[in-house]
């Protein structure tokens, strides 16, 4: 069997450069993925800090049990609902990454068969 080193060559090619496109697409994806993180503190430092002063406008102890309770449900649908974005986010990244592996996957069969 008789290797051609100028198919070689092509192929190490084409896979350097869908690689080196995944690398960048990742990259840029992990970019959000961090802006959004940032975003989300950001919000969660805000309501806190609202939950913080309504409660020191508080006059009553129910009223302060309700302000609390309130507070815990919407902090924890909106991590769920944070958790929920950022998995799908990663799992874009995860997508992204294996695409070269797919692609050399893919050309693997078609050249055995």
């Amino acid at each position: 069997m008789a290797i051609n080193f100028e198919e070689y060559q092509k192929f190490g090619k084409e896979h350097f450069e869908a690689v080196q496109a995944a690398a960048t697409e990742v990259s840029k994806q992990l970019q959000a993925i961090a802006a959004e993180t940032t975003d989300f503190s950001k919000r969660s430092l805000e309501s806190g800090s609202a939950f913080v002063e309504k409660l020191l406008g508080v006059t009553k102890f129910d009223q302060a049990i309700a302000l609390q309770q309130d507070y815990a449900k919407s902090s924890y649908e909106g991590f769920v609902a944070e958790m929920s974005k950022l998995g799908e986010m990663y799992a874009s990244v995860a997508k992204e990454a294996f695409k070269p592996v797919e692609g050399a996957i893919a050309k693997v069969k078609t050249s055995a068969n």
